[in-house]
């Protein structure tokens, strides 16, 4: 999952976890030229991508490694449960084609 702020300072942050890790981490983050390069490669590998300048400027604060805060546990829920939402649509709308 990929956050950015659109900002005129674009940031982008990639947030990943792992059944082994004890909560989800910001496994990638950059400004200007690094944030573009993290954004392509998101958009080359299909990953979500959210533009949440808020929920941005809080993962500014965490160092690469470092796992999200409890206190935000529940946006990234949110936030999952929507792309699970998004992908069973779109899964539901390319079997409905193939049948046609």
């Amino acid at each position: 999952m990929l956050m950015t702020n659109s900002r005129k300072d674009k940031q982008a942050f990639a947030v990943g976890y792992n059944s082994e890790d004890e909560a989800p981490k910001v496994i990638a983050k950059g400004r200007g030229d690094l944030a573009d390069r993290i954004i392509k490669y998101a958009e080359e590998f299909g990953l979500p991508i959210k533009n949440d300048p808020d929920l941005a400027c809080v993962l500014d604060k965490l160092e690469e490694g470092a796992y999200i805060p409890v206190e935000l546990y529940e946006v990234f829920a949110q936030i999952i449960a929507k792309i699970y939402e998004l992908n069973r649509s779109l899964r539901l709308s390319n079997e409905k084609n193939q049948n046609k």
